[in-house]
């Protein structure tokens, strides 16, 4: 290495050091998951006699099954993005069961995407809201959790 040289040294906790993080978006995602499930166990199937009835009641609920499955997915990518890139050992020390509160809310996102549980989603509704306070508690803020729906 020549003199010229510079060894420019970078530290990031992330592949992209923005430090941009809110649980917020897995809380949107959370709350769309919700809203088409309920929509799902709501929706009347028609009589089979009824053949345009049955087309659209059909593509109603498949609609709302690509939302809920997309979304769910997306929810799972977020809380995956704060759990690896946020968290750091230092919060295992003073919260010493977020392993266990991400794994679980993880699993409740693939739940979600495969069946149609109004149970499920409220379960992944209070899961992300334990780690919307979780987060805050973190970072020393208070934000309240508000549901947009």
């Amino acid at each position: 290495m020549s003199e010229k040289t510079k060894i420019i040294v970078a530290e990031a906790h992330c592949d992209g050091p923005c430090g941009v993080y809110d649980p917020a978006s897995a809380r949107i995602a959370g709350e769309a998951v919700q809203s088409m499930t309920n929509k799902m166990v709501a929706l009347t199937c028609p009589s089979t006699d009824d053949g345009p009835a049955m087309a659209a009641y059909i593509n109603t609920m498949s609609r709302y099954a690509a939302i809920k499955e997309e979304e769910a997915h997306k929810c799972k990518s977020e809380l995956l993005v704060l759990w690896t890139d946020f968290f750091k050992p230092v919060h295992l020390e003073t919260n010493p069961g977020i392993h266990n509160t991400f794994w679980q809310a993880a699993k409740l996102c693939s739940a979600c995407k495969v069946e149609v549980s109004p149970t499920h989603a409220q379960e992944l509704m209070d899961a992300i809201e334990n780690i919307h306070n979780l987060f805050w508690a973190i970072k020393g803020r208070e934000v309240p959790w508000i549901r947009a729906s």
